[in-house]
């Protein structure tokens, strides 16, 4: 029997990245790990007990797959881990389990540290990139996604300039130096002529710390959020509010600049039931296999945040021909990530549902319960989970082209 791999205990680095947003840099193509195809035993870096290991292990037995090893994030944050020799290592999202996030972020937060905080997101995710880098360091072992290219996915500025240099279309976003403070994105915004964005967290998920800002003729300012300013402190709620005081505006981004914000233009969606809809597409093995319409009468379609799924027939309808257009933009957004098995992007398409932007291209969007693949595409009948096993016991199967649609011309940026 095979030694198991162990990590030397040294706790991952914590200090704080810098909010300047660095050159893309070219990404390393992963091959598929040896013995992908060999039914390997499969391990997971996750959170013991959390729906996305326990959907993934359930996925696994259903293939007849043994029950996956999980290897705890708490141990390797803090050095001390044991890698399952021989395995496959899944990396799983470390959010949701308040261990791992004060770990994270509490040296940052200091006394002041809580759950809900929306700060910290640097430190979040010094530690978390530093943590895989380790376990990338283990010798012989086999991972099933690219710890750097995880690393660009969570830094919103350069997987942005990323897309942007593949030619994927993403709106326009403000570049240079990192913003300092509301001063500074009042400035910048004028000289560039916007008056509608999104400032965004450039380590956030799940739209926390998220504004979207307006700007009117005469100087007013809406900042639409989710986050409260109680106390000098930004916490996550689950109920959007609308700031009108460009005193609060001030204080959320001046709260937020230093962990690092990514601004982009806001850009009108699609319409569905007379709300805003956007798409979250799962792309597995290249193919884009999964999709969900999410609607919202708010600027953020986030299901947590009040959005609902909405229908894809309809959408499917709305888009016609352009429909197989918005997929094969979702799967270019994929290919500037090869060493990514799977990858969820959000897909904005534009009012009339003929053009798309991409607006963020996720490590772990896959958490779709009871959601199974397109009808007639690879994954038809299959969860995103069932559907990477299968991709992942047969890795050379690919697809043949679609059949659901004429060719259409590739879509555009929106100016």
């Amino acid at each position: 029997m095979s030694t198991p791999q162990t990590a030397s205990p040294q706790p991952a680095s914590r200090l704080a990245a810098t909010p300047q947003a660095p050159r893309p840099q070219a990404l390393r193509p992963a091959a598929p790990p040896a013995g992908a195809g060999e039914d390997a035993p499969l391990a997971v870096l996750g959170n013991p007990g959390h729906r996305r290991v326990t959907l993934f292990a359930a996925a696994a037995r259903a293939a007849g797959l043994p029950e996956p090893v999980v290897l705890p994030w708490i141990d390797v944050l803090r050095g001390r881990f044991v890698v399952p020799a021989g395995s496959l290592l899944r990396i799983e999202s470390p959010g949701e389990d308040p261990a791992v996030d004060e770990l994270l972020r509490g040296p940052a937060l200091g006394p002041s540290y809580a759950p809900t905080r929306v700060e910290g997101g640097a430190a979040w995710y010094t530690g978390v990139v530093d943590a895989l880098r380790a376990v990338a360091r283990v010798p012989g072992v086999r991972l099933l996604g690219d710890p750097e290219e995880i690393a660009v996915m969570f830094d919103k500025r350069r997987a942005h300039a990323l897309l942007a240099g593949a030619g994927v279309p993403v709106p326009r976003a403000l570049d240079g130096a990192g913003i300092t403070g509301w001063a500074d994105l009042r400035e910048r915004l004028r000289a560039a002529g916007l008056r509608r964005v999104f400032a965004k967290p450039a380590h956030g998920s799940s739209a926390s710390g998220v504004v979207a800002l307006e700007f009117g003729p005469r100087g007013q300012v809406l900042a639409t959020t989710s986050v409260e300013l109680a106390g000098g402190q930004l916490h996550n709620s689950l109920r959007v509010r609308r700031y009108r005081d460009e005193r609060e505006a001030a204080e959320l981004v001046d709260r937020l600049a230093p962990d690092g914000l990514h601004v982009e233009q806001w850009i009108p969606k699609a319409a569905q039931a007379g709300r805003s809809a956007d798409l979250r597409v799962v792309v597995i093995a290249g193919r884009a296999t999964h999709v969900v319409v999410r609607t919202s009468a708010q600027p953020m379609t986030n299901l947590h945040l009040g959005g609902a799924r909405g229908s894809l027939a309809v959408a499917q309808q709305a888009a016609g021909h352009a429909w197989r257009g918005l997929l094969e933009t979702a799967e270019r957004a994929a290919a500037c990530f090869p060493g990514s098995p799977m990858v969820g992007v959000d897909v904005l398409p534009t009012a009339g549902w003929r053009r798309a932007v991409v607006g963020e291209v996720n490590a772990f969007g896959d958490l779709l319960p009871n959601l199974t693949g397109l009808p007639g595409g690879p994954a038809e009948g299959l969860d995103t989970y069932a559907a990477q096993i299968s991709a992942l016991r047969h890795p050379g199967h690919r697809p043949g082209p679609r059949n659901d649609a004429p060719t259409t011309e590739p879509m555009e940026p929106t100016r």
